[in-house]
């Protein structure tokens, strides 16, 4: 089964059989000791805590003081959907009145279905102000906010913004309960959290756990340096608070890791400071502005460390910069590697666009690079977020390189159009390319940060390596290093 990112937001719940299992469990004793006598105990003696042992947070007291502040959302809508997913169809598609019958263009093929779904929320503002997922109220015709005291409103969707999953919503109501919100710089890996939501529409459940990982980028959505946590997090409860031990949310539920689409251990959370980030631009301007560096990064495991000679393999490796991009005036290129901006240490390359996404689009910022073997200091101003057109240029000639187990030619100029870039193709891939993953038709764009126009080119930059050589490679649309041992 395909394991898969989902976000736990529509309710689509089934009661089986009595809906509980084991709910009288039996208990077992290891060993037979039924003769032994317990050991008297001292009037005086007192249980005394373990050294080094950690209290449990009271997760009680937190719920009760602010679960009221935690919402069920409820939403509807429609959407249109094919017609040959109406088992009906072919019955009625022909009949006056219905879509899909022949020369309704416009209609034939298509008819609007209801959608509902659930999720969760929290009160940031005593007069009605609350966050939420941007997938929980997607689409919706109507949004329903229930409170703990069985009232309900109708939302106005505020607006939303899909990059980083944050939606405002506001009812229409006076001295609301409210949340804490906490620090997210404050939260460690290891400490202890708590949900509040509507798992499967099951109002104000409270799950706990802890902080597994902070700074996860996850695919396809790498604007977000999610809270990665093992609270149980499931359908329903997308949008609701994840507080610390003081009772501040630090987090917004959002997405779990699932093969079955149900928690299986892994969920993550949006940090707070974006979504506050987020929610305050919402409110002043009823729109999201995000800023853009403009570059395409990759993580540094030790071989790309040992190609770029750095001292540990952290930081964001650039595999292309984008034309007329922030990065490209700032003359950022392939092959460095940002280590921190502003003074804050990028460590993963997820980490570059959690920086960025807190940023606003002019702001000018110093980013700590790594090129051609050494620090440098670059000053780049954002812009804003939004497609940018790729490089091209043009390329040469061709030939083998033993060493890296590849044989090579020149593009032609249909391909080198086709392509939009510079490099050589590879015609044939083995031993050390073929088992780093180079395949035929792959583009060489740079080795070591090189640009590899010629075989001539090829042969300079791998006599300059050490035992890595970093391959720039282009495979269709995409950019990326791969680094291959050298034979």
């Amino acid at each position: 089964m395909k394991t898969k990112f989902f976000s736990p937001s529509r309710l689509t719940m089934s009661l089986v059989a009595a809906g509980v299992i084991g709910a009288s469990a039996a208990t077992a004793i290891i060993g037979t000791a039924s003769h032994a006598e317990p050991a008297p105990i001292a009037a005086t003696q007192q249980a005394q805590p373990v050294a080094g042992a950690t209290v449990l947070p009271n997760f009680a007291q937190i719920t009760r003081q602010y679960g009221p502040a935690v919402v069920n959302i409820s939403v509807s809508g429609t959407k249109k959907v094919a017609m040959q997913e109406d088992p009906f169809a072919q019955f009625f598609g022909g009949m006056p009145g219905f879509p899909g019958m022949p020369g309704q263009r416009g209609q034939q093929g298509t008819r609007e279905v209801p959608i509902r779904g659930e999720g969760s929320g929290f009160i940031v503002s005593p007069d009605g102000l609350i966050l939420t997922n941007a997938h929980v109220v997607q689409g919706a015709d109507e949004v329903t906010v229930k409170l703990t005291d069985r009232r309900e409103f109708r939302a106005k969707v505020l607006g939303s913004d899909p990059v980083t999953d944050v939606a405002v919503i506001k009812i229409e109501a006076r001295n609301l309960p409210v949340v804490r919100v906490g620090n997210v710089d404050d939260v460690n890996v290891g400490d202890w959290v708590l949900a509040i939501g509507s798992p499967y529409g099951l109002e104000n459940t409270a799950t706990a756990g802890i902080v597994s990982a902070k700074g996860r980028s996850l695919p396809d959505d790498t604007s977000v340096p999610f809270i990665q946590t093992d609270v149980a997090v499931n359908p329903g409860n997308s949008g609701g608070p994840l507080f610390n031990t003081r009772g501040e949310v630090v987090g917004i539920n959002s997405q779990i890791y699932t093969r079955t689409g149900g928690y299986q251990g892994l969920s993550f959370a949006i940090p707070i400071d974006v979504a506050t980030k987020i929610k305050d631009e919402i409110v002043a301007h009823g729109k999201v502005r995000h800023a853009m560096l403009g570059v395409t990064v990759q993580e540094v495991n030790q071989q790309l460390a040992d190609s770029f000679k750095l001292d540990s393999p952290t930081g964001a490796l650039i595999a292309s910069v984008e034309k007329g991009s922030a990065a490209d005036k700032a003359g950022l290129k392939s092959g460095d590697v940002i280590r921190a901006i502003d003074g804050r240490p990028i460590v993963s390359s997820g980490d570059l666009s959690g920086v960025i996404t807190l940023e606003d689009p002019g702001q000018r910022v110093k980013l700590d690079i790594w090129r051609d073997g050494k620090p440098e200091q670059v000053m780049a101003t954002l812009g804003n977020y939004g497609k940018q057109e790729a490089v091209a240029s043009d390329a040469s000639q061709g030939g083998q390189h033993a060493k890296l187990g590849l044989a090579l030619r020149p593009l032609t100029p249909d391909e080198q159009q086709q392509a939009g870039t510079q490099g050589l193709v590879v015609e044939q891939a083995e031993g050390a390319a073929a088992k780093a993953g180079i395949e035929p038709g792959d583009i060489i764009l740079s080795i070591n940060g090189v640009p590899t126009r010629n075989v001539d080119e090829v042969r300079s930059a791998v006599a300059k390596a050490g035992k890595t050589a970093a391959l720039l490679v282009q495979r269709g649309d995409g950019k990326l290093f791969v680094p291959v041992q050298i034979g």
